[in-house]
């Protein structure tokens, strides 16, 4: 039996009713922006732990790319001070540029991958960067066994 999909908007909707599994902030290394990979066991039967793994190892190393301090990054401090911060109002951060492209990747991997299953991943944005939130459909009930794979399923839609 396949999963029943359900579109962003619908998870969205329902949220308020659903299961949220959350995933906390690391600070094994200090105060960096980084999320624990421990596999939670409520997405056991909802998606497979080295998908789990790569999305939040990729948005660690998203943050940790937003965070790094290089020739622009001075040179955005530089021209900051320079014009009382005004610059800002007609440019964007490293950082800011970095959190946009945090929020099209969590977007696709919600229309790609989680949603398909029954999940809406959170942006971490919203939930004041502690944790990473997935929220769970009740109303789908999806069963991964072992060998199987939901990516083949998604790739031949």
């Amino acid at each position: 039996m396949s999963p029943q999909v359900h579109n962003l908007q619908e998870l969205r909707r329902s949220a308020s009713l659903a299961t949220k599994v959350f995933i906390q902030r690391d600070y094994s290394d200090g105060t960096i922006c980084q999320f624990q990979t421990k596999f939670p066991p409520e997405l056991d039967s909802r998606i497979e732990r080295q998908l789990f793994e790569e999305t939040v190892k990729t948005l660690n190393g998203f943050y940790a790319e937003a965070e790094k301090i290089g020739g622009s990054s001075y040179l955005e401090g530089c021209l900051a001070c320079a014009t009382a911060y005004f610059i800002f109002l007609c440019m964007e951060t490293h950082y800011e540029k970095v959190l946009k492209k945090i929020s099209r990747y969590i977007q696709e991997q919600n229309e790609k991958i989680f949603a398909p299953r029954g999940l809406l991943l959170t942006d971490p944005v919203e939930r004041g960067m502690r944790v990473v939130s997935f929220w769970c459909d009740l109303g789908v009930h999806t069963s991964l066994s072992p060998g199987s794979s939901n990516r083949s399923r998604i790739a031949k839609k």
